[in-house]
């Protein structure tokens, strides 16, 4: 069960928006000239975030292979030469540019913060989360009230990654996504559990937020425990819902992730 880096340093964390709706991430090490950045899905608009910052770019981490993901790798490569780019070693298989194969609970330093690695598969075979700092960045993992699909994967291996691998970490932890997915996402929970407050508490808040142009990231690990289905196949609400019992929560995934693939609202 992962308990958290060791090393505990203050991390700011800036939101770059990239492609349509996907987020990658700088992280601002305190007490550090060093930069990282989580999954640069394209490098202009990551070029230009990084320009307003006195800071060495040093490395890139990538939570898995995919293009949206990865597709700014190349044009760092070629302009930091020194680059760190960090990725588990299955899926670094398929991206070019990886420096530094990990796997899970292995550990880096970015500036003066420790960096685990945690291994959850399934969207794909080698996609990692990054925590650091008390912040995690799931890439296409778990999503602000979702889970990214069973592309490479089956629902004992989602199960396991929400349930266990994050599941295991502090209630508070911060939750950083891969894609700016939230209002849809609730309007599923809202057909799965019409009766729970939390959510439609938090889908006004988000509409509030997209409205203003603002992200509706972090979430927390708290909070989505209150609201997101995919953290709530033991509920038997939930369960009842898609036809299932709460004690089976692996039946209870796969049957959410199932009817999510094919819910258009």
């Amino acid at each position: 069960m992962p308990t958290g880096p060791r090393e505990i340093k203050t991390m700011n964390v800036e939101f770059v928006n990239t492609l349509s709706d996907n987020y990658a991430y700088l992280l601002l090490p305190a007490g550090s000239d060093a930069v990282a950045v989580v999954d640069p899905g394209e490098a202009a608009p990551v070029l230009r975030a990084l320009a307003k910052h006195q800071r060495r770019l040093t490395h890139v981490l990538l939570t898995h292979h995919h293009f949206d993901h990865v597709g700014g790798l190349s044009e760092f490569v070629a302009t930091f030469p020194d680059l760190v780019v960090v990725a588990h070693e299955v899926d670094a298989a398929q991206v070019k540019g990886v420096t530094h194969r990990v796997v899970h609970d292995d550990t880096f330093i970015v500036g003066s913060a420790t960096v685990q690695v945690l291994s959850v598969p399934c969207h794909t075979r080698g996609h990692v989360a990054f925590l650091t700092a008390g912040k995690l960045f799931t890439g296409d993992t778990l999503f602000s009230a979702g889970c990214g699909r069973f592309f490479e994967g089956d629902a004992t291996q989602m199960f396991h990654a929400l349930d266990v691998v994050i599941g295991g970490l502090p209630e508070e932890t911060e939750i950083y996504c891969g894609h700016e997915y939230t209002e849809a996402n609730l309007r599923f929970a809202a057909s799965i559990e019409p009766g729970n407050l939390e959510i439609e508490a938090h889908a006004s808040w988000a509409r509030s937020r997209r409205a203003d142009g603002l992200p509706t990231l972090p979430s927390t690990l708290r909070a989505e425990r209150s609201f997101n289905p995919f953290l709530r196949t033991r509920v038997p609400a939930v369960a009842n819902a898609v036809g299932c019992s709460s004690e089976r929560p692996v039946e209870v995934l796969a049957a959410l992730r199932t009817l999510k693939d094919g819910f258009r609202a």
